[in-house]
């Protein structure tokens, strides 16, 4: 299976319009043998371009992902298109991931469960998802969490639950806790099992820089690719049979318990 992982800049000089623009022609041109394309985190809008979100919001037929469609159609490849501040029919906005299938169909999309409310007013604006979600594709069974989602081991339990064997991770992680995303997708692979393909946005937003890094990880927790703290297109090939081989070999999901609630204790033990 070959992916790229496009890591892309959402500068605040850029209007959306412009960079859907330029992004399209990045895909364009990328190579006619990939199976997937996975883009980053409200990459047209811009994650830290709050004042923007309202104006910005679009359905899942919006521009940002129609232009991710055609590519889609037009090379018959998945594309998962980052993801996109949601205009839902209650009028309230979503972060909201959007898996595209060949035919430019939606296969799937998950909104990003814990909203990011340090130095953001994402908590502010956007509302939380409440599902969990994944699609069989030809290459395994895919799901997605979004950026700060990585730091909750209990939504990827979810995940394993739903069958995931590929999880997609659009992010907008910034440059002073690139340690933490390192870490954090390393750790979800190791103890989900699963392949985590992780892209990132760089470049500096509203005065926060992103960084990059764009990541690969198998389910043994090793570091298939990365990139740099630039734009660039990650491209990346992987075995996804190694998901089943890597369970076979070491079955730790299956001595995992249904609820550890049942541990807490009643009493405190001086």
């Amino acid at each position: 299976m070959r992916i790229a992982l496009v890591q892309i800049a959402s500068p605040s000089e850029e209007s959306p319009s412009a960079r859907r623009n330029r992004v399209r022609g990045v895909l364009d041109g990328l190579p006619a043998d990939l199976d997937l394309v996975v883009l980053p985190e409200l990459w047209a809008v811009g994650f830290h371009h709050f004042d923007d979100y309202t104006a910005q919001a679009e359905t899942v037929d919006g521009p940002t992902v129609q232009l991710c469609a055609e590519v889609a159609r037009a090379t018959s490849t998945w594309v998962q298109a980052g993801s996109i501040v949601e205009q839902r029919p209650d009028g309230s906005l979503r972060n909201t991931t959007v898996l595209l299938d060949p035919a430019g169909e939606v296969a799937m999309t998950t909104s990003k469960v814990h909203v990011f409310g340090y130095a953001s007013r994402e908590v502010e604006l956007l509302s939380p998802g409440d599902r969990v979600s994944s699609a069989v594709t030809p290459h395994g069974r895919v799901s997605s969490t979004t950026c700060y989602d990585l730091r909750f081991p209990g939504l990827w339990n979810e995940l394993v639950e739903a069958g995931a064997e590929l999880v997609l991770v659009p992010a907008a992680w910034p440059a002073a806790r690139l340690g933490h995303w390192q870490l954090l997708t390393t750790a979800r692979a190791l103890d989900t099992q699963t392949f985590v393909i992780a892209c990132n946005s760089c470049g500096r937003q509203n005065g926060v820089e992103l960084g990059g890094h764009s990541r690969v990880i198998d389910p043994w927790g090793e570091v298939v690719a990365e990139a740099g703290d630039s734009e660039e297109v990650l491209i990346v090939d992987i075995d996804p049979a190694r998901v089943a081989a890597t369970r076979a070999e070491f079955p730790v999901l299956a001595d995992r318990l249904d609820d550890y609630r049942t541990l807490r204790t009643s009493e405190v033990i001086a």
